[in-house]
């Protein structure tokens, strides 16, 4: 049997021929190294040890059980069994909860097989603006990308789609899963995932759209899915798109700019007198209050994207009327080509100097006049147009509720308090243990909002605080 590292180095060398097709995809699950390979990759993950609804687990993993497994799929006997259904708290609404899906200890080795080679075939094809379940790629690569990208933007579309693994349509996936792969039975096991369903209190649950549930080959389909989407923002940029790359200053900066460089001449000339400098330095601030570019210039147009799995943001140099547009168009391509739903209530076109919520972060275009000198020595507006990220307070504050290192009360005068509340669980830890889990969760915050220019409080005015140590 060949090394599964070498096989899937062989799959990915073919991956950018957009003409090839892969045949022979299935005869790979015959591999007893593919599930050695798969199982080392799960057992490091945190729930590799719930079980399904089989009740195995991968304590009594061996080979003669992965050879079990190969020979069901030698025969095509092979049907993976119903994901056990459990609910979860949402991390963003702690009230409400979100399902999850626990595939039997089996499918998940398969499932993971079919992932790595799924993987190799696609993930060179997808776009960079795709960031979510990706090697080397994070929300933090997202958010840097929105911050060097999306500058100047006048309009920003916040993108959501509805219930985005439970909708996926089974008939539309299958088809992109065609268009590269030429293996029907690789194509069939793929069917008998999608239809595997779910068990919820004991009760069998069929599954008519989504990707598989709880499994590991679900984020990957989901971006094989909304790759989809990927390429027609691509070909909508290129049509989108107008105007040089240098844009020409408006009419008003010229003028004010020549004011400014009259007075600099004059100042030079008859000397610093208190007319003279008065002079220089209304026109300096006339210069810097001035937008270097037009506010609604009809000859430039800019369009940005950027995804992390079903939650993308657009940005838009153009007027609303563009933005609304772009939204309309892309509704309607996932209506019609993806049949998915694009979450009206979630979905919102905000101006660019309010705070917009992508990942976890605020983000904003500055419209600072503030300016600083560059390495020539001349003042420009360094900060004019460029994305500031920002922390919400909510998030770092409900980061600490969750691990109940204080609680908020007002006292009898209305005033809100904090104060720090004990763990029972760690009262008799060691205190090195003790000040290391502390240390940690600071950390976790610290590393994750590390991005950010500052930390955002509310907009409306509240109460003063007092904390209590």
């Amino acid at each position: 049997m060949r090394n599964p590292i070498n096989v899937l180095k062989s799959l990915e060398s073919n991956a950018c021929n957009q003409e090839y097709r892969y045949e022979r995809l299935y005869r790979n699950l015959y591999n007893p190294e593919f599930y050695l390979l798969a199982y080392k990759n799960i057992a490091k993950s945190q729930g590799s040890m719930t079980a399904g609804t089989d009740g195995k687990t991968l304590d009594d993993m061996s080979i003669k059980r992965i050879q079990r497994i190969i020979d069901s799929l030698k025969d095509y006997s092979y049907q993976p069994s119903p994901a056990r259904r459990t609910y979860i708290p949402k991390k963003n609404d702690p009230n409400k909860k979100r399902p999850l899906g626990i595939p039997s200890t089996d499918d998940k080795l398969v499932q993971e097989v079919v992932r790595m080679i799924l993987e190799s075939i696609y993930e060179p094809t997808f776009s960079p603006q795709s960031h979510g379940f990706r090697p080397n790629r994070s929300c933090h690569t997202a958010l840097l990308q929105v911050k060097n990208t999306f500058t100047g933007a006048n309009w920003i579309i916040e993108g959501d789609i509805r219930a985005c693994f439970d909708s996926f349509d089974h008939r539309v996936l299958i088809g992109i899963l065609r268009r590269r792969i030429k293996d029907e039975h690789f194509i069939s096991l793929m069917w008998k995932f999608l239809k595997a369903g779910y068990m919820e209190n004991w009760e069998y649950h069929s599954t008519y759209s989504g990707s598989p549930q709880g499994s590991g080959a679900s984020p990957i389909l989901a971006n094989i899915c909304l790759s989809e989407l990927d390429g027609y923002m691509e070909n909508k940029k290129l049509a989108f798109d107008k105007g040089k790359s240098n844009r020409n200053a408006s009419r008003e900066y010229m003028r004010a700019q020549n004011i400014f460089i009259k007075c600099k001449k004059k100042l030079k000339k008859e000397g610093s007198t208190q007319e003279n400098v008065r002079e220089l330095k209304q026109a300096q601030q006339k210069m810097q209050s001035t937008p270097c570019h037009p506010v609604c210039d009809l000859t430039f147009k800019r369009i940005q994207f950027n995804r992390y799995c079903d939650d993308f943001v657009i940005g838009i140099i153009g007027s609303r009327e563009d933005a609304v547009k772009v939204k309309e168009d892309v509704k309607a391509f996932l209506q019609e080509e993806l049949k998915l739903t694009m979450s009206e209530e979630k979905t919102k076109i905000t101006h660019s100097s309010k705070f917009v919520r992508y990942l976890g972060y605020n983000f904003t275009v500055s419209h600072s006049v503030s300016t600083k000198r560059n390495i020539r020595g001349s003042l420009s507006k360094q900060w004019s147009g460029k994305i500031r990220l920002y922390v919400p307070k909510e998030k770092w504050v409900n980061k600490l509720r969750e691990y109940k290192a204080f609680k908020i009360y007002h006292d009898e005068n209305g005033i809100e308090k904090w104060k720090a509340t004990h763990r029972g669980k760690l009262m008799n830890r060691p205190e090195v243990e003790i000040i290391s889990k502390i240390n940690a969760e600071i950390r976790g915050i610290y590393n994750y909002y590390r991005l950010a220019c500052d930390c955002q409080e509310k907009s409306e005015p509240v109460a003063r605080k007092k904390v209590s140590h």
